[in-house]
């Protein structure tokens, strides 16, 4: 693709990354069968194709206007385009350039800007989110039913294993995950507990930076990235083997750090290091599995037919594919298929909020195809899914690492009955 980029960005590193992107791209086309918001809308512009046509033309013109602005906000950011692409794509390196540069020039109502503002606020604030969830639960039947799905009931919580073993990794807890879900990081604790490893947690360490990042609060971002690198830093000098993410959402952030940082002389080597130490955990417990499958399929527990919905962030943009359906397999349940399994469910961080009618039509066509077969549970790797499919679902919504505790649990039950 040929550019011509304006005098405001030509000889910037901004600049230089955009042309890079931009030059890459054939406009082939093949992104278009695999991008959700052109599935439901047919409107090339909101394809991956459109929208780099339109950022080019800001990027080429320093003209943007609302509409500019309209089709970038409907992206998911799910990253299947840079799955499908053939010309490897960085598409949402561009996209993230794009929609900082145009917030800048094209301003967005007060009532945009206040909700945007509080997303930030509270969504990343721990103590804040977990008050008003139990403030929310105890006003629950005051309110809608939507709101009300959106709210699961009081999870059972249980605390961390205390750290015993030499093997050490660090946890990234999440931010809204302790208040919805605490036995997902409760669970994953206890199953690399069984395998011998310790998860510890960092106690100034918070949200991976994302929610600031992709709502075009990009310094405030990074200023989350920043903190959490403090935070673990300590912990990697004396020897944690591993930064370990239960939500796949945060990994592939915390994965990017590297890229984030790069310019900070302050931080970019060490975010690198943390980048480097960065896994899925989907990743830890298939290392181990081999030398603890047997505890895993000597379970008694009958079989139990799973839908497992792979989230963009672990298939497409942490490139993990088909891993914890095969330690699902490998723990004794019954994984169906699932037809577009490939496409995102409408979750996409905070994109089920701003954009709630594209993200349930996305999450309604996600639940058709995961409950085809009848599954008893529905299965995933990232919390921001989890709570969104549940929202619209009778079926029970899990973490992956969830059940596979839960036959770890019913192997220690069915020992301690034998004589």
């Amino acid at each position: 693709m040929q550019t011509h980029l304006a005098d405001f960005i030509r000889d910037s590193d901004t600049g230089a990354e955009a042309e890079k992107i931009l030059r890459s791209c054939v406009h082939c086309g093949f992104c278009l069968a695999t991008c959700p918001t052109y599935q439901l809308l047919g409107d090339e512009l909101d394809s991956p194709r459109g929208r780099i046509f339109l950022i080019k033309q800001y990027l080429e013109s320093g003209v943007a206007t609302a509409k500019t602005q309209l089709h970038l906000d409907r992206c998911l950011t799910c990253r299947n385009c840079e799955t499908t692409c053939p010309s490897g794509v960085q598409y949402a390196r561009l996209l993230d350039i794009g929609r900082d540069l145009i917030e800048r020039q094209v301003p967005r109502s007060a009532q945009a800007n206040l909700q945007r503002y509080l997303l930030r606020r509270v969504l990343p604030n721990k103590p804040l989110f977990t008050g008003l969830t139990a403030l929310g639960r105890a006003a629950r039947p005051l309110l809608n039913a939507k709101l009300q799905a959106k709210l699961p009931a009081t999870p059972t919580t249980s605390a961390l294993p205390p750290p015993r073993h030499n093997r050490r990794m660090l946890l990234l807890e999440g931010c809204v995950q302790p208040a919805l879900a605490p036995n997902i990081n409760a669970a994953a604790a206890r199953v690399l507990d069984r395998i011998g490893i310790s998860l510890v947690v960092a106690d100034r360490a918070g949200c991976c930076g994302a929610v600031s990042y992709h709502l075009n609060a990009q310094d405030e971002g990074l200023d989350y990235m920043r903190r959490n690198i403090d935070a673990w830093w300590p912990h990697v000098e004396a020897g944690a083997e591993a930064v370990v993410m239960t939500a796949s959402g945060c990994g592939v952030t915390v994965k990017e750090y590297g890229h984030y940082l790069r310019h900070d002389p302050a931080y970019a080597e060490k975010a690198a290091r943390i980048s480097a130490l960065t896994r899925d955990l989907v990743e830890i417990v298939l290392a181990e599995a081999e030398a603890h499958l047997p505890e895993f399929v000597r379970s008694d527990t009958a079989s139990v037919r799973v839908a497992f919905h792979a989230p963009c962030t672990l298939q497409h943009g942490q490139k993990i594919v088909g891993v914890a359906e095969t330690l699902l397999r490998r723990a004794g349940f019954t994984v169906l298929p699932v037809s577009e399994s490939h496409l995102c469910c409408g979750s996409a961080g905070t994109y089920s909020i701003l954009q709630a009618e594209l993200a349930t039509q996305l999450r309604d066509r996600k639940l058709m195809h995961l409950q085809t077969d009848a599954p008893e549970m529905i299965a995933t790797a990232n919390i921001g899914c989890l709570l969104h499919l549940q929202s619209g679902s009778a079926t029970p919504v899990r973490h992956w690492i969830e059940l596979l505790d839960s036959v770890y649990v019913n192997c220690e039950k069915t020992a301690d009955r034998r004589p």
